[in-house]
């Protein structure tokens, strides 16, 4: 793939072969930055894992310290005193059937769907729909609950979604350009030390093959997973 001269440039004041410590990798990602816009810092992990086996499927979500930067746009599907609750909690769309149909008829302006376990069988009709957009509520992610007050309120608060992919990395998202160097650094090392506690018994050899910082548009850098460590 040929890349623009702003990314060359970029690439350039990094060195490929080596594994920055986290506080030069961040001062390094924001100096590689060359987008105009408040530019999404991402973490990815390349990780031995094999997404075949049920145990090694890794998926969560956790609250990242200083967020994400990002405001979600939640949906809550849920009636009565449930609704009610999501609405006090500033969920931004609250509804029940009359709303899953809005979205079986195509409408997707939000970021993050809530459900009551209630609600799911009627859901589970969309699975088709809202699963490749990884909009369908899950309960490992704490989407389908009866505490959609607390879901509502760690999803506004940056709250992220980890998932590995089919060949066994994981990127989410820890802050932007414009956060201060300490912020990202917390934030990631707080999504490092989650993956960290969560590597599978049956995994052999080295769990964390790899692990980068990048911001929109721009090259990778490499960091060491020892300045990662608590």
């Amino acid at each position: 793939m040929k890349r623009g001269k702003k990314y060359q440039d970029a690439a350039k004041l990094i060195d490929k072969e080596n594994k920055y410590a986290i506080d030069e990798a961040v001062a390094l990602v924001k100096k590689t930055s060359f987008v105009k816009f408040d530019a999404t810092v991402e973490a990815a992990f390349r990780l031995n894992l094999d997404p075949r086996k049920a145990e090694q499927n890794l998926r969560g979500a956790i609250v990242l310290p200083h967020g994400t930067g990002k405001v979600s746009t939640v949906v809550v599907i849920a009636q009565g005193e449930k609704a009610k609750e999501a609405e006090a909690a500033g969920a931004d769309f609250v509804g029940d059937t009359e709303l899953i149909q809005k979205i079986a008829g195509g409408w997707f302006d939000f970021d993050v769907m809530v459900a009551t376990p209630d609600m799911m069988a009627q859901l589970g009709k969309l699975g088709r729909i809202l699963g490749p957009k990884g909009l369908m509520p899950n309960p490992k992610t704490g989407t389908v609950t009866m505490d959609v007050t607390k879901a509502v309120h760690e999803i506004k608060n940056g709250k992220i979604e980890y998932r590995v992919d089919k060949v066994g990395n994981i990127h989410a998202p820890v802050g932007r350009i414009s956060f201060d160097d300490a912020k990202l650094v917390e934030n990631f090392k707080t999504l490092y030390n989650v993956l960290a506690r969560l590597k599978p018994a049956t995994v052999k050899g080295v769990y964390m093959k790899n692990i980068t910082i990048t911001s929109s548009m721009a090259p990778g850098i490499k960091v060491s997973q020892d300045s990662l460590k608590a």
